[in-house]
């Protein structure tokens, strides 16, 4: 065969392994609902305390329906935009640096550790949503 038919075959397949992956993700990937949904949100600070917020919400995504939260309620979110969406750095008052001690703000999903930062996260109906003070260790 010739070298450019090669490289036409090359290109060929790797556009189809692309659309392959693509249409995986959005056969797969997170889905969102619409429509008034129920939500709950629980914040562990520091200190180990809880505070539980139940709130209804028409958000596709939890960083909207957290900034609808702050608005209403005495929940507080602070944040900085970073290359993958909103980074959390406070919650009602409590600032979590990592440079400084290796603390963050985890969000958990339903119980389980959340795959997804707040501005990917797909809010629906009945879902329960938890914001934890936690330090990293290397050990």
């Amino acid at each position: 065969m010739k070298k450019s038919t090669k490289i036409t075959i090359a290109v060929v397949a790797a556009i189809v392994v692309i659309a392959a992956f693509v249409g995986v993700y959005f056969a797969f990937g997170p889905k969102t609902t619409q429509g008034a949904k129920a939500y709950t949100v629980e914040v562990v600070d520091n200190n180990g305390e809880s505070t539980t917020y139940e709130a209804r919400t028409d958000a596709e995504y939890l960083r909207q329906a957290l900034e609808e939260l702050d608005d209403a309620t005495d929940f507080a979110l602070v944040g900085e935009e970073s290359d993958y969406g909103l980074y959390i750095t406070s919650v009602n008052g409590v600032t979590a640096d990592y440079a400084a001690d290796g603390a963050y703000w985890s969000i958990y999903v339903n119980g389980e550790y959340g795959m997804n930062g707040v501005d990917t996260q797909p809010v629906t109906d009945g879902d329960a949503y938890k914001l934890v003070y936690e330090v990293y260790s290397a050990e």
